[in-house]
């Protein structure tokens, strides 16, 4: 029973448009029609926008098939772009760095994410994934930051020395870290 092996490619697609009801399933039978398998998504709502990424296995030559389903279907006032996606070993996760999940939460402020990504990027931290929010306060109503985020740490970095570094930006950011 020798059963022929089916090459597949992985893209990836960002898209972005006018939010409205259907996005998601006109992108969906777009990949269906031309035989891809959705694998795995980051869809959203962000400033009044729909927004997202979506990763696509498919044959090498369904990509043009993709690009013409994406054309006419009710996906087309989507922008969507179509590019390879990169090996399956992510950096830092490829060098058996522990990951790690956490989040942080404070007054938010300009350059915070600034402030946060550079702190993780003099560590030798790499964000993995990275979900923000702002949103009012319980107490005072002012403006609270809270971001999510997934890292790959550097062999030898401590989870002290990651919350400490982040910690020290300012008296009111709290880091908590998540099991994964």
């Amino acid at each position: 029973m020798g059963g022929s092996v089916v090459v597949q490619t992985k893209i990836l697609l960002t898209v972005m448009g006018a939010d409205r009801s259907g996005l998601t399933e006109a992108l969906a039978a777009a990949v269906l029609a031309a035989g891809g398998n959705w694998q795995e998504s980051y869809l959203s709502r962000l400033g009044g926008k729909f927004v997202g990424s979506v990763l696509v296995a498919l044959a090498p030559d369904g990509v043009d098939r993709l690009r013409a389903h994406l054309k006419s279907s009710a996906a087309a006032d989507l922008r969507v772009e179509i590019v390879p996606a990169e090996a399956e070993a992510d950096v830092g996760e490829a060098d058996g760095g522990e990951t790690v999940q956490l989040t942080l939460t404070g007054q938010d402020r300009p350059g915070i994410v600034h402030e946060v990504s550079q702190v993780l990027a003099r560590l030798g931290a790499n964000i993995v994934e990275l979900e923000t929010s702002t949103e009012p306060s319980a107490w005072s109503g002012s403006a609270m930051f809270r971001a999510r985020t997934r890292l790959t740490l550097p062999d030898g970095l401590s989870h002290d020395a990651l919350q400490g570094g982040l910690e020290a930006l300012s008296g009111d950011l709290m880091v908590d870290f998540e099991p994964l």
